[in-house]
C-alpha cells in the first residue's frame, strides 16, 4: 500500500533514460541484485544473501510503508530494472542492484527526483534512517541531494533534508 491518501504514480520520468515505475508485485529477476554479498551488506550490514522468501517479506514490508519503485533504465530503447527504492517521509532506501550502474549517478539523480516529490507533496522533512559509516557511496549521494547527518548511531548515521 503506497502512503495513506497519496495517489502513486506508475512512471516518475527522471531523465529520457531513466525512470521509475510503480512495484507491480513481480520481482523474480530482483532476488539477482540481493545474492551480491556486497549490495546486502551495504543494505543491511550482513553478507546473507537473500532468499525468495526474505527477497519477498522485504518487498512486502517495503510495499506497506510507502511507495515502492523499480529504477529503470532505458538500454537499446527498452527499458530494464536495475534496482529498486522506496519513498516515504522517514526512510529512502535505495539500492542500484545491476553493477554496471554503480558509480554513475543514478543514486544522485533518483534521490533528487524523489526529494522534488516530497517537495511537491507538501512535505517539510525527508528523512534516511541509517547509513552505515562505511557506505561512502550511499552517504555521498544523499548529501549531494542536500541531506545532513542529524544522529550517529553505533553502526552509521541518520540523515535528514529540510524542504
Amino acid at each position: 500500500m503506497p502512503i495513506t491518501g497519496i495517489e502513486q504514480p506508475e512512471i516518475l520520468q527522471i531523465d529520457e533514460n531513466l525512470r521509475l515505475r510503480k512495484f507491480d508485485g513481480k520481482y523474480d529477476f530482483a532476488l539477482e541484485w540481493y545474492q551480491d554479498e556486497e549490495v546486502v551488506w551495504l543494505v543491511d550490514g550482513v553478507k546473507n544473501r537473500y532468499t525468495p522468501e526474505r527477497l519477498e517479506a522485504m518487498y512486502t514490508w517495503l510495499n506497506d510503508h510507502g511507495e515502492l519503485y523499480f529504477i529503470e533504465a532505458k538500454e537499446n530503447g527498452q527499458y530494464r530494472p536495475i534496482g529498486d527504492v522506496t519513498f516515504w517521509p522517514e526512510d529512502l532506501p535505495i539500492v542500484i542492484g545491476d553493477p554496471a550502474y554503480r558509480g554513475r549517478g543514478v543514486g544522485r539523480k533518483v534521490v533528487t527526483a524523489l526529494v522534488e516529490r516530497g517537495r511537491a507533496l507538501g512535505y517539510t522533512r525527508l528523512f534516511v534512517n541509517e547509513i552505515y559509516h562505511y557506505n561512502t557511496g550511499s552517504r555521498k549521494c544523499f548529501e549531494y541531494a542536500g541531506f545532513r547527518v542529524y544522529e550517529t548511531t553505533d553502526a552509521g548515521d541518520r540523515m535528514v533534508i529540510d524542504l
